[in-house]
């Protein structure tokens, strides 16, 4: 693998892991909670489950993929990450699911998207 490319795998792990404790974050202060205190209890079962999602689509071989690479990491970040919370007595209510499947949806397809979309209008020749 070229350099390059570590890079950019390294780089969208990357950013999938900030957004993930983004969402975490941003759940935690909505709810008037300490942010700092209880984050890594908070993101840590998604975080796990990114890994996976990671594993499972084999997101080094397309990282911005949104399709084979994005939709593989946002189901298995979501379902691993709730089974994880659920396992560990944390809460799993109806709301936070729902918002946890669109957040997470946003946050790991829809970037990649976005990342596609520019990567093809800056490969198409100038007219």
């Amino acid at each position: 693998m070229s350099s390059r490319r570590q890079a950019t795998v390294g780089a969208t792990l990357l950013a999938d892991a900030v957004l993930v404790i983004g969402f975490a974050a941003v759940g935690r202060a909505s709810h008037d909670s300490d942010v700092w205190s209880g984050l890594v209890g908070t993101a840590g079962p998604f975080l796990l489950a990114l890994a996976a999602g990671w594993l499972a689509s084999r997101a080094w071989r397309d990282p911005v993929a949104p399709l084979r690479t994005g939709v593989v990491v946002w189901a298995v970040t979501l379902i691993g990450g709730l089974a994880v919370r659920a396992v560990s007595g944390q809460g799993v209510a109806l709301p936070f699911i729902l918002v946890a499947t669109g957040t997470l949806f946003v946050v790991l397809v829809g970037w990649r998207a976005v990342a596609r979309g520019i990567i093809a209008r800056r490969r198409r020749p100038a007219c």
